[in-house]
């Protein structure tokens, strides 16, 4: 991305441009890009609209901001509330806010402090999670590590390391009205160590049901460990 000679936008109060490339991008008021954007730094402060696709190399968003298109950058950092429409291509993920994703979403890291919604795939090298995700299609990283703190949602889960596990209640108050569960079609695996997770099948080589979990049917290769406290329907060794 050649940068040498480009200028910066910036909306301070409320107004609109038109897009093109830029060395930063910068809404701190309530402002709208009318078309796609290029950019080192993309930086919604305010309440930020683009109506187009966004090509950067850092992207933050610390207020509310909205991509009516595609996202492609090195690291999204989401403090605020992102909305991407379409597809969303990054190496490195943090939300401590909320962001959701229209599309699909492909990664090398993934860090969830916040909420995470994507309708389709989420792919990943690692994906890490201490808070509520709702993805509509598959989960699939090297390695998955999510300690549950409210409800958790994902069609299908697979990777070669998955860890679920329950996250104590920062106060005692909280836990009689947060869900701490995750719920899923399918988790597969090599490695799988699971708590609070309702699954119909779980499959992989090494198997470890935690306590309140709910398995209709596990399928293992090599070991099966069931906690007394979770009901497994049936399973059998493949």
């Amino acid at each position: 991305m050649d940068t040498k000679k480009r200028g910066d936008l910036n909306i301070n109060g409320f107004g609109s441009a038109n897009g093109g490339q830029f060395h930063q991008v910068t809404i701190n008021g309530k402002g709208t890009v009318n078309s796609d954007i290029e950019c080192v730094v993309f930086d919604c402060n305010g309440s930020g609209t683009v109506n187009g696709n966004v090509m950067t190399n850092k992207a933050k968003v610390n207020g509310n901001g909205k991509i009516n298109g595609n996202l492609e950058c090195n690291m999204l950092t989401v403090d605020g509330t992102a909305k991407i429409e379409n597809n969303l291509n990054v190496e490195n993920l943090k939300v401590a806010g909320k962001a959701s994703i229209g599309g699909r979403v492909k990664a090398e890291e993934i860090s969830i402090k916040g909420r995470l919604t994507v309708e389709g795939d989420c792919e990943a090298d690692t994906f890490k999670a201490e808070s509520q995700f709702m993805i509509g299609g598959l989960l699939t990283a090297d390695h998955v590590d999510i300690k549950l703190f409210g409800e958790c949602k994902a069609k299908e889960i697979g990777g070669q390391t998955i860890l679920i596990k329950h996250k104590p209640a920062l106060m005692g108050l909280f836990k009689h009205f947060i869900q701490t569960q995750l719920e899923t079609e399918l988790i597969e695996g090599d490695k799988i160590e699971l708590e609070n997770t309702k699954a119909a099948v779980v499959r992989g080589n090494h198997i470890t049901i935690g306590a309140n979990c709910e398995i209709g049917l596990v399928e293992y290769t090599d070991e099966l460990s069931v906690d007394k406290k979770a009901a497994v329907k049936d399973s059998r060794k493949v």
